[in-house]
């Protein structure tokens, strides 16, 4: 395979892929970010060697676009529930998605193709969002001629996170947190460490055709972890475990609400818990980094005494 110059980053915007963008244009690629809304990402335009550009990544004529011209791509799009009208539904944006980026790339002749599954991915999983993801690695598998490699990572934690933040907002505000499917284990990664593996594969052809599980050092329930949260803010907040049939009757309520916080395909997911069977692939390189060396950046005293400074910045209070 000739070098790679040119990645497109298909996701670029999201939580994930800021950090693989910063990492390839520190490296040397020129990146293309496709985005939906410009205003959305535009904080990456001040990166050298970024492009980006606004496009309906559902398109098959607007994907040829951007994939023209480009050597390498990454395939980030990913959704965690459904029933948003712009962002679609599991089949829509975790299967046809990468089936329709894997048919651009060939017609396109890229040849290398890094693509963003999850630990757990299934065809027979209860869950909806794992038997999708399974469908999606199936597609880009099933595409001809692509160097393609996957990254199955577990539960991804870092400062702008959807995991850890929501925990922490919660306790903010409720004395008594009522977990569902609090005894599930889980293997949090960091998004740094998941950015390089994606970065680092690249170019070696031992990580092509590939599949990796990506998981950081030290497995955790979900009430571990939000007790940990709490530690940090140094509340003290009375957390418990619901039973399985609680847990499932607190998750069907929640999704009926605004923002819909755990679903019942949640509860599914978290039933069959999200840790990896071995250690971080050592072809990376590198091992994983402790949630306790990072965490207490973003969700210690500090840490928020700052973002509130921040805040009031910005109202001139």
């Amino acid at each position: 395979m000739e070098k790679i110059n040119k990645v497109c980053v298909i996701g670029g915007g999201g939580f994930v892929g800021r950090h693989i963008v910063h990492l390839l244009q520190a490296a040397g690629y020129a990146v293309r970010v496709p985005t939906r809304r410009y205003e959305s990402a535009k904080d990456l335009i001040v990166l050298p060697n970024v492009e980006l550009i606004e496009a309906n990544i559902h398109d098959a004529g607007a994907l040829a676009d951007l994939l023209s011209g480009m050597d390498a791509v990454i395939n980030l799009t990913g959704i965690l529930h459904e029933g948003s009208a712009h962002r679609g539904n599991f089949q829509q944006v975790h299967v046809a998605l990468p089936g329709k980026i894997a048919q651009a790339c060939a017609a396109q002749g890229v040849r290398r193709l890094l693509h963003m599954s999850a630990l757990g991915a299934d065809a027979q999983a209860k869950s909806a969002y794992l038997r999708s993801k399974a469908g999606g690695e199936a597609a880009v598998r099933a595409a001809e001629a692509l160097a393609v490699t996957v990254f199955r990572p577990s539960v991804i934690f870092g400062p702008e996170d959807n995991f850890l933040n929501q925990f922490a907002a919660l306790l903010r505000r409720l004395p008594v947190l009522a977990l569902a499917c609090g005894d599930a284990k889980l293997q949090p990664v960091f998004v740094e460490d998941v950015a390089r593996a994606f970065v680092s594969s690249l170019e070696r052809l031992e990580t092509f055709g590939q599949a990796y599980t990506l998981c950081g050092p030290k497995v955790y329930t979900l009430q571990q972890l939000v007790q940990y949260v709490s530690a940090l803010q140094q509340r003290r907040r009375w957390i418990f475990t619901l039973g399985p049939r609680a847990s499932y009757y607190q998750a069907w309520l929640l999704e009926k609400l605004p923002g819909k916080l755990m679903t019942r395909d949640d509860y599914h997911a978290l039933s069959g818990n999200s840790v990896c069977d071995g250690a971080f692939p050592a072809v990376f390189g590198f091992q994983p980094t402790a949630l306790e060396s990072i965490a207490p950046q973003y969700l210690g005293p500090q840490a928020m005494i700052s973002s509130y400074d921040a805040w009031r910045g910005r109202a001139r209070r």
